[in-house]
């Protein structure tokens, strides 16, 4: 299986995975034969990357970090608690939900913990477009995985899992109107939208089984520790660490997620980005410890070698996660290999990765839509 960018995709291709829409809703099949009008639906959906089966990929296999079922009852947890507290001010109204999330954070973390080496991989490298719920896991995931790197005890897990599950739980009480606005927002929106760290606060800082920290990652995950995040302007160690991991993710996630005014970075494309705000947004040892837990090459992603010779991600390795293994498929001349060969990256060191098959180089984000996410 590979990850083939949406412009190099042809009839007859199939499916490797299925697609979803931002509902959550299977849009097309694993197995599906693509024509010229499915690919021509899937660009207007604005979705950059697909997996295709492919003979000379077929024995690579695309991890997921969490099982399916897992991933669903989640995904449905964290929809009927979110849609239930949509709209409501008075936190009399809310239905207590501790007790439910905690019991999905369990799942989530044995999964996680049942990896080997567990690192940040794409969550939904081809959904259709953002979606508060699928971010809400995705961003918990990996701040997960952020923790256990750390060395996080059980409880801490649990406390800043709950508290990056819930970071956008105050965007239920933001119009619907600004929330899915087709374009960038206007000053006045973006203020509004503020203000969902607040309520998300509000919301979490009384409620029974949800541990207070997780009320505080809610306030403070777009805060920057140069104080000009939101919404106190508070700098270095006033921000709590758990909130520091969670902004990382959050940001993260958002750039490599695909937006309705564009198309998701890769996650080399969005690591580069995060370091531009390295002593100013984020803390530089933060930093560190998130592109050593990334895998800014997906496995299955076509990537152009320093060679001329274009390879697909074979598998990563966790202790040198920018220098995986790499399957070549085409010579320095673009002719399609009848064997493909491997080369390992951490031993090869000559052979450097120089972009990514298909891609075009992607701006740096302004520094508004790192801080709203």
């Amino acid at each position: 299986m590979r990850l083939v960018h949406i412009n190099l995709l042809q009839p007859g291709m199939k499916l490797g995975k299925r697609i979803f829409s931002e509902e959550g809703l299977v849009l097309l099949s694993e197995d599906v034969e693509l024509t010229s009008r499915l690919i021509g639906r899937l660009k207007d959906l604005g979705i950059g990357y697909v997996y295709i089966q492919d003979a000379a990929t077929e024995d690579i296999i695309v991890p997921d970090m969490l099982q399916e079922e897992t991933k669903r009852r989640a995904l449905v947890e964290i929809k009927q608690q979110f849609q239930h507290m949509s709209g409501f001010k008075s936190k009399n109204q809310i239905t207590h939900f501790g007790k439910a999330l905690s019991g999905v954070m369990n799942s989530i973390l044995e999964d996680i913990g049942g990896q080997k080496e567990a690192m940040i991989m794409l969550m939904d490298m081809n959904s259709s477009d953002f979606d508060l719920y699928t971010h809400s896991l995705n961003v918990c995931v990996y701040t997960l995985v952020l923790g256990v790197a750390s060395g996080y005890t059980r409880q801490q897990l649990m406390e800043i899992g709950l508290g990056a599950l819930l970071h956008d739980i105050g965007k239920t009480q933001i119009s619907s109107d600004i929330l899915h606005k087709p374009s960038r927002l206007s000053d006045e929106e973006y203020k509004i939208i503020q203000q969902h760290t607040t309520y998300g606060h509000r919301i979490l800082k009384d409620e029974p089984g949800i541990p207070l920290l997780a009320a505080h990652c809610a306030l403070q995950h777009h805060e920057r520790i140069d104080g000009s995040g939101y919404p106190l302007g508070l700098k270095g160690n006033e921000i709590h660490e758990y909130a520091k991991w969670i902004a990382l993710a959050d940001s993260y996630d958002a750039m490599t997620t695909n937006r309705v005014y564009r198309q998701a970075l890769l996650p080399h494309q969005a690591v580069e980005v995060l370091y531009t705000g390295s002593g100013t947004l984020y803390e530089q040892w933060m930093l560190e410890k998130f592109r050593d837990c990334v895998a800014i090459y997906p496995v299955g992603i076509s990537v152009k070698l320093s060679t001329g010779e274009v390879g697909v991600v074979a598998a990563i390795q966790p202790r040198v996660p920018q220098r995986p293994l790499i399957r070549v498929i085409k010579d320095a001349e673009g002719q399609v290999l009848s064997a493909p060969y491997e080369i390992n990256l951490a031993t090869q060191l000559s052979v450097m990765i120089t972009g990514v098959e298909g891609a075009e180089d992607t701006a740096i984000l302004p520094k508004q839509e790192q801080l709203h996410s």
